[in-house]
C-alpha cells in the first residue's frame, strides 16, 4: 500500500507525482489552445520546444533525488502533453481525488493508474460529472482548504474557467471538518497578462505563515484583502502583471524552508533567501509557456 497524506502546501515531502515533457507532441494548432499563453506562443512561433522541457523537468527531478524524496513519473502517452500532473489529481489528507479535467485529457490520468492502483480504493474517489475541479485550484492550508473558482455567469464560455461552484460545494461537503474558502478569479481566453488559469497562478502559500500573492488575480478585491490579513502585510510578497504572467507564485515547496524556483525570478528568490528559505534554482521558462510552472507539474503524495 501507498501511504499518501497532504495537509497543507509546505511540510517536508516525501513523495510526488512529477509529469514528463517526452513525447510532448508536435505545436498545437491554434484552435487546440488550451489557455491565452499557449495562444501567444504559438501565433508568435516560440512554443517550447520538447528537447528544451524535458531537460527543464529533469532538472527538477534531480532537485527531488538530492532531497531524498520518491518521484512518480506518468506512463507515456505517445505524442500527449503529460507536464502538468497537478490537474488531474489531487490529495487532501489521506484521500485521493481525481479531477474532472477537460475530456480529452482523460488518458493522463489513465497513465498513473498504476500509482493510484497502490492507494486504498476506499480513498480513492472521483466527484460526479457536473463538478468539474482541478488541482491548480485547490490549495491545502491546514485547517482550510482555498479554492480558486470563476463565478461568472458566462462560465461554459471559458475554457480558462477550470473549477465551478459545484466544485467548491463537492470539497466541502467531502471535508466537513476543514474551513473551506473560494475565490473568484479573473478569467480571459485571449490576454494571458489577465488570466488566473488556477489559484496557484496568482496565490500560494509558503514556508509556516506566508504567501505570494498577485492581487489582480481576484475578481473581488476584499477576497484578495482576506488572504493578505490572514497571512498579515509584511509576510507577502506581491507580485506584478509581469510577474504573474511569469507565473511567480508556481514555485513548489520541498519543505517549510526549502522552495524550487525558477532562476530568472531574481526579485522573488532575492526576498525568499532574505527570508531565511533555502532556493533551489532550475530553469523552467519554456514550460512557463504554456501557462503552468513548478506546482503545476508536481502532484504531491506524501508530506510529514
Amino acid at each position: 500500500m501507498l501511504k499518501i497524506n497532504v495537509k497543507n502546501e509546505t511540510s517536508r515531502l516525501r513523495a510526488v507525482v512529477l509529469g514528463t515533457a517526452v513525447s510532448n507532441g508536435p505545436t498545437p494548432k491554434l484552435e487546440e489552445a488550451y489557455d491565452p499563453k499557449s495562444l501567444l506562443h504559438i501565433k508568435a512561433g516560440t512554443y517550447p520546444l520538447e528537447k528544451d522541457m524535458v531537460t527543464e523537468m529533469e532538472a527538477v527531478a534531480k532537485v527531488f533525488e538530492k532531497y531524498d524524496v520518491k518521484v512518480y513519473r506518468p506512463e507515456l502517452i505517445q505524442d500527449c502533453n503529460q507536464i502538468f500532473a497537478r490537474d488531474i489529481a489531487f490529495v487532501i489528507d489521506d484521500v485521493f481525488v481525481k479531477a474532472n479535467i477537460l475530456p480529452d485529457r482523460e488518458n493522463e490520468l489513465e497513465a498513473i493508474q498504476y500509482v493510484i492502483d497502490q492507494i486504498d480504493p476506499k480513498k480513492v474517489i472521483r466527484p460526479p460529472e457536473e463538478v468539474h475541479i482541478e488541482g491548480g485550484d485547490v490549495m491545502l492550508w491546514n485547517d482550510y482548504i482555498f479554492i480558486g473558482t470563476y463565478r461568472g455567469e458566462d462560465y461554459s464560455d471559458y475554457i480558462v474557467a477550470r473549477t465551478n461552484k459545484a466544485g467548491v460545494d463537492f470539497i466541502t461537503e467531502q471535508f466537513p471538518n476543514k474551513t473551506v474558502k473560494s475565490f473568484d478569479l479573473n478569467k480571459s481566453q485571449t490576454n494571458p497578462h489577465d488570466n488566473a488559469l488556477h489559484l496557484d497562478c496568482c496565490f500560494q502559500p509558503i514556508g509556516t505563515n506566508k504567501a505570494i500573492l498577485h492581487k489582480e488575480g481576484f475578481r473581488d478585491e476584499t477576497e484578495f484583502e482576506w488572504l493578505l490579513d490572514f497571512f498579515g502585510k509584511d509576510n507577502c510578497f506581491i507580485i506584478s502583471k509581469e510577474e504573474m504572467f511569469n507565473m511567480n507564485s508556481n514555485i513548489f515547496s520541498i519543505s517549510e524552508d526549502v522552495i524550487i524556483s525558477e532562476k530568472n525570478f531574481t526579485r522573488l528568490n532575492g526576498w525568499l533567501r532574505n527570508n531565511g528559505f533555502t532556493v533551489e534554482e532550475v530553469p523552467y521558462a519554456e514550460i512557463a509557456k504554456q501557462e503552468g510552472l513548478l506546482r503545476c507539474s508536481t502532484m504531491p503524495l506524501l508530506r510529514d
